[in-house]
């Protein structure tokens, strides 16, 4: 058996139940930010929109709405149960970045949605690395 193989064995015989705890609550936050934004996609807009940031027709703020709203869902969901999470986490990694490094620098007096901004994004980079756990 080859090293790399061991490492896999190793860590799939020692993960830590305490990772699924928190791929699982990442996985709740992500889908309720997911419906918060389909309930209020003008919010999102807004955002988006701020201090008119990005000068962009209105079809492209539109995609950006509907992808960031249902990759939040859709991810956030599959992440819970531990399916795809890896992809899943590839897929919403550039919605955080751009929440992390766009919308909140805009906006700098809002701390508490960076630093959970920032958390995410830390979050969603650790499990795109170890994924979902063995199985």
């Amino acid at each position: 058996m080859n090293y790399a193989k061991k490492i896999a064995a190793w860590g799939d015989n020692h993960h830590p139940w305490i990772l699924d705890i928190v791929r699982i609550i990442l996985g709740l936050f992500l889908m309720n930010k997911g419906i918060v934004f389909l309930k209020d996609s003008g919010y999102l807009r807004d955002i988006i929109l701020e201090k008119e940031a990005i000068h962009q027709p209105s079809s492209l703020v539109s995609a950006i709405v509907f992808y960031v709203s249902y990759i939040h869902v859709l991810g956030g969901g599959l992440m819970t149960l531990g399916l795809f999470t890896r992809l899943w986490a590839v897929l919403q990694f550039p919605v955080v970045f751009g929440a992390v490094f766009l919308v909140n620098f805009i906006r700098p007096f809002v701390f508490a949605e960076l630093w959970l901004s920032i958390i995410v994004l830390s979050l969603l980079l650790l499990f795109i690395v170890i994924g979902s756990g063995p199985g």
